[in-house]
């Protein structure tokens, strides 16, 4: 299967992971995304999700001087930011359950993936 698609749907929360868990600069966030397995992830779409996501307030900036070339802009997650991840950690584990249903071949009574995100509860199989 075609990765590409997927991880572009994932980026944003990806990106808001790896940066939750400790600051970083735009390779190092890459280097890292790369390392947890997500191998096809592209340097422009990183750079790109991080500008995005510091633009809406879910990242702050900061910049550190390097003795070794150019000073690196870091990135930190805000309470908007962890606000955010959690709210999408939620949708994540309800999309991913029901996605494990349908491929492991249950279509029993199971609670709608949209209500299941509003209200946190589980399906029934």
């Amino acid at each position: 299967m075609d990765t590409t698609q997927l991880l572009k749907g994932v980026l944003d929360v990806a990106v808001l992971a790896v940066v939750a868990q400790e600051d970083g600069y735009g390779y190092d966030v890459v280097r890292r995304l790369r390392a947890a397995g997500l191998e096809d992830v592209g340097d422009a779409s990183v750079y790109g999700t991080l500008r995005r996501l510091y633009a809406g307030g879910s990242l702050t900036s900061y910049v550190v001087p390097s003795d070794e070339g150019p000073h690196r802009k870091y990135y930190g997650i805000t309470p908007l930011g962890r606000q955010e991840l959690g709210e999408q950690r939620q949708t994540w584990a309800a999309f991913a359950d029901t996605m494990s249903g349908l491929l492991a071949g249950s279509t029993g009574n199971t609670v709608p993936l949209e209500r299941r995100r509003r209200t946190g509860s589980e399906g029934t199989r």
